[in-house]
């Protein structure tokens, strides 16, 4: 009997084996043979079209496009097809892209919540059996991402499922404050240090409109935003928040990007409503959307004296940038310099920086994808050091100079040469920010011409005074994040640019109806549910 038994109970074994067997995923390609396929592949890959953000050149076909084609074709018998998606409407035309089951084989989003209710419905293939199964061959990509806990980052503690890998933040530098140093020249002013000699120098800049501007005195913006106020005002906002607040309750409240749920948020928001009433601030900021270029216009007309945007926004696009249109319009004594006024309650400059992983694009293979090893190499192809090099600085004598200690100096290219997106991030999709190796800290400061090193140099060094990441906590998907996808965004920036104009003494109720609202379509439970999830995988 025992015998028998013992039998019965192997066989059971085995028959639970090999049930696990068949319903294992095989994702090997028998096509792929010793790093190359046999036959050639097709495979499509979205790219950015920033139309009038500096885009000169078709994404699709410029020369950057067709050297990655020449490499994909030659090191893995791949040809590769880009398919051009609007950069400011991107969230928009992946979910119509997706819906409509002709999204490309390979896609990026910033919006982790479009993939993740995608995913829910089976629109997204899961990487992992992928990854795992060709480890071997994407040594680039592994060597990039650093290790399994940055290539896996996204990867669901409990079901194993990866739906996305995130994009590397090569340098984490993020908002910068800037402001016209020839205004402060003429004004005899120094550089603002606090938030109060910022605003006197707003007030400044607003009583002097004859003397900065002449005849177009009316035009003046003292200070300019946009109807993303919560990028566009960070730097202020977050110096509202107390300096010992924990990394637990930052990642608790940190489903919003722009920190809309950090505590003591809302005084931030108060001073700009501040401002805005005191005829500081641009009364038109919330007119225009996403992509509309009249912001940009005042800037290089000469119209604004400061504002707060990415850490190298005036600076990019060479000949084209703000800093170079500015000069053209006004003088080249006129320029943009980046400054660091706003302290916080322990007297730090505070800049929440992004993690090197999870703060940039995601990218994932929808499930009508039919080429996933082929698409997975061309991963694996640009995570190439000499691929990103190559994309990043171009070509010598036409995009760079090399000086004598072997930095990359940027010419300002043209032609076929021009790059519609800063050191081409938008073909380096796992990459974002300068990667060139050793040479890397002294090319940075010498990537933007015609602009100064000195100025760039600035911009760098206060990005990053007083930085602080917030730890990367790995608590896996958040379901109620997919649920809400990108309307609470909408929401809040709705509701925060109801608040900044609203009348001082009406600004309390319209920013608590605001936030109430945000709360209850989702945001509270995004919160419960992370608390929940940081409980689960970390205790108290």
């Amino acid at each position: 009997m025992k015998r028998i038994l013992a039998f019965l109970l192997t066989v059971v074994v085995l028959m639970s084996c090999c049930a696990f067997s068949a319903f294992a995923e095989d994702v090997t390609d028998p096509g792929f043979v010793d790093g190359k396929f046999t036959e050639t592949r097709h495979i499509t890959v979205e790219v950015y079209d920033r139309g009038t953000d500096g885009g000169k050149t078709d994404p699709t076909t410029n020369v950057y496009a067709q050297y990655i084609k020449d490499g994909m074709l030659e090191r893995y018998n791949v040809e590769v097809e880009f398919v051009a998606v609007g950069r400011w409407t991107e969230v928009e035309d992946v979910n119509n892209l997706l819906a409509g089951s002709t999204a490309p084989d390979i896609c990026y989003t910033y919006n982790y919540p479009t993939i993740q209710t995608f995913a829910g419905m089976g629109a997204v293939l899961n990487l992992t059996p992928y990854l795992e199964a060709y480890r071997d061959q994407l040594t680039n990509l592994w060597a990039l991402l650093g290790d399994d806990s940055l290539v896996f980052y996204d990867q669901d503690p409990d079901t194993k499922e990866l739906w996305a890998l995130e994009s590397l933040l090569a340098q984490t530098a993020r908002i910068n404050t800037f402001v016209r140093e020839d205004w402060l020249k003429k004004l005899d002013m120094e550089a603002p240090t606090t938030l109060e000699e910022f605003e006197a120098m707003l007030v400044a800049f607003k009583d002097n409109a004859e003397l900065l501007l002449g005849d177009d005195a009316d035009k003046m913006i003292p200070y300019t935003t946009s109807y993303d106020i919560g990028w566009r005002n960070d730097n202020m906002a977050v110096s509202f928040v107390p300096a010992d607040v924990e990394d637990k309750e930052l990642y608790i409240n940190g489903y919003d990007d722009r920190h809309l749920l950090y505590p003591n948020y809302k005084e931030g928001i108060r001073t700009l409503n501040k401002w805005y009433n005191m005829g500081l601030v641009w009364k038109d900021f919330a007119v225009y959307g996403s992509g509309d270029t009249t912001e940009d216009n005042n800037l290089k007309a000469g119209f604004v004296g400061a504002f707060q945007h990415n850490w190298d926004y005036p600076y990019r696009n060479g000949e084209e940038s703000i800093q170079s249109n500015l000069k053209r319009a006004v003088g080249e004594d006129a320029g943009y310099i980046a400054i660091d006024p706003f302290a916080n309650d322990a007297g730090a400059h505070l800049k929440f920086m992004g993690n090197a992983v999870g703060s940039d694009r995601k990218i994932f293979f929808p499930a009508t994808n039919d080429e996933p090893v082929a698409s997975l190499m061309y991963l694996n192809f640009i995570s190439d050091p000499e691929v990103i090099k190559f994309l990043q600085v171009g070509k010598e004598g036409v995009n760079h100079n090399i000086t004598a200690d072997g930095a990359y100096e940027t010419i300002a290219a043209t032609g076929d040469w021009i790059m519609n997106s800063g050191m081409n991030i938008d073909y380096t999709m796992l990459c974002n920010g300068l990667y060139i190796g050793e040479a890397t800290d002294a090319s940075t400061a010498l990537g933007y011409a015609p602009t100064e090193p000195r100025v760039i140099q600035a911009a760098i060094d206060a990005a990053h005074n007083d930085a602080r990441t917030v730890t990367a906590f790995h608590c896996g998907p958040i379901a109620s994040e997919s649920d809400v996808g990108t309307s609470l965004s909408e929401k809040r920036d709705a509701f925060l640019c109801q608040a900044v104009v609203a009348p001082e003494d009406q600004f309390d109720a319209i920013y608590d109806a605001g936030m109430e609202d945000y709360l209850a379509s989702g945001g509270q439970a995004i919160i419960d549910e992370r608390a929940e999830a940081y409980a689960k995988y970390y205790g108290d």
